[in-house]
């Protein structure tokens, strides 16, 4: 079974503009093709601001081990027919629309 969680990776707002695009661009760079990142800021005055990445990512090794040790405790009709929905769904084509630059 192959799952995906979300991860983030968040950015302080110390820091300078070239720091700031040569850190995202090795972010980008870094993501895999299906990662589906999306960029947020976040916080408020108080307690200061962050550049939220967030990012769709494969269960690591240690992840999936945990997950199929309790994997029975959601054995249930439901959770399997939501599986069983879950799979189908991965199997329906999308295309997706590439991004044009504005040059």
């Amino acid at each position: 079974m192959s799952r995906k969680v979300k991860d983030f990776i968040e950015i302080s707002d110390h820091t300078s503009l070239d720091m700031l695009i040569n850190t995202l661009v090795a972010i980008r760079d870094s993501l895999p093709a299906d990662a589906e990142p999306e960029m947020k800021l976040r916080g408020d005055d108080v307690f200061g601001r962050r550049l939220s990445i967030t990012y769709m990512r494969e269960l690591s090794e240690e992840e999936q081990a945990c997950e199929d040790r309790y994997a029975h405790a959601h054995a249930s009709a439901d959770a399997i027919e939501i599986e069983r929905l879950r799979a189908s769904l991965e199997d329906v084509p999308f295309k997706r629309q590439e991004l044009r630059s504005a040059a």
